[in-house]
């Protein structure tokens, strides 16, 4: 039976080994990290930004949009944390999940606006709005 809840904790830095259920979020370094909820053990590593995921904190739970979809692994789960529940989405297609990623790279350039906003072209960024210093030297050690 799939699990149908999670905790957080938010934390200075994420802890060498996760614990299941548990979704760590780092604000210093704007990312949060839990184990795939299918139970396959996998390191799910969500950035937060306004062209990766955004977090809500209400006080009590967590949500994150958009829903997670572990395409690069196995299980290819796919799922919605909303309030501290896991909503289970549908199975993606090979074609739906590379428009999906199609699109990501797209707001990644800044080639369309944002997720609600289909197909909407604006200006790229300047040279120094991308060079600017991003807190992602940890995420990148993590996964290298």
């Amino acid at each position: 039976m799939r699990p149908q809840s999670i905790t957080h904790e938010f934390v200075d830095f994420v802890p060498d080994e996760l614990e299941e259920g548990v979704v760590y979020v780092t604000v210093e370094y704007a990312t949060a990290v839990h184990r795939c909820c299918c139970g396959c053990g996998n390191e799910v590593i969500t950035p937060l930004s306004p062209t990766d995921w955004k977090l809500i904190f209400d006080g009590e739970t967590i949500s994150l949009d958009p829903s997670i979809g572990n395409w690069s692994f196995p299980c290819q789960s796919h799922y919605w944390l909303r309030r501290n529940k896991i909503v289970w989405a549908g199975q993606w297609s090979p074609e739906q999940i590379e428009a999906g990623r199609a699109r990501d790279r797209a707001l990644k350039a800044g080639v369309v606006d944002s997720p609600g906003t289909p197909g909407e072209v604006k200006t790229p960024p300047t040279t120094e709005q991308r060079s600017r210093k991003r807190p992602w030297q940890w995420v990148k050690r993590r996964l290298g």
